[in-house]
């Protein structure tokens, strides 16, 4: 099988409405949208969230908080997830992502302290938490904020 030889499932698939063709066709004159009315206009209908004229659900419930815009985002793992690297290699966002241990780097990788250790790191990252720190460093390890 080739892919140009691909097609879909017979019946699968219909023509399109052949619109304003012609009495005959039983979609002809309006085409199908009736007399008149918003629904019977090019653009027409409704937003969406209109409740015909009630207050919309959306107006209706109370507002909260906000969102920071300058919020920084980390991508998180845990401490023994390290424990995939070589006995005395460096851990940074690159290296990281080369193991595919994250997905993204975001605005810096921070280290959480799940799980045990078994590895002396020397761990380079934008954030390490305190628990984090006292088994990397426990171990004989290195922390290195940046």
């Amino acid at each position: 099988m080739k892919l140009q030889e691909l097609q879909p499932a017979i019946g699968s698939t219909t023509a399109p409405k052949r619109l304003g063709r012609g009495v005959g066709s039983q979609l002809g004159k309006t085409s199908g949208k009736g007399h008149k009315g918003a629904k019977a206009r090019s653009g027409g209908g409704k937003r969406p969230g209109f409740e015909g004229g009630q207050m919309p659900l959306t107006r209706r419930l109370p507002k909260r908080g906000f969102t920071n815009i300058f919020a920084k985002e980390y991508a998180t793992i845990n401490v023994s997830a390290l424990n995939v690297f070589e006995d005395g290699s460096t851990v940074t966002a690159e290296a990281l992502l080369e193991m595919g241990l994250i997905k993204k780097a975001m605005d810096g990788v921070k280290v959480l302290g799940g799980g045990e250790l078994q590895k002396k790191l020397t761990v380079s990252v934008a954030k390490v938490t305190a628990s984090a720190k006292e088994k990397i460093e426990a171990i004989g390890g290195k922390v290195e904020v940046k």
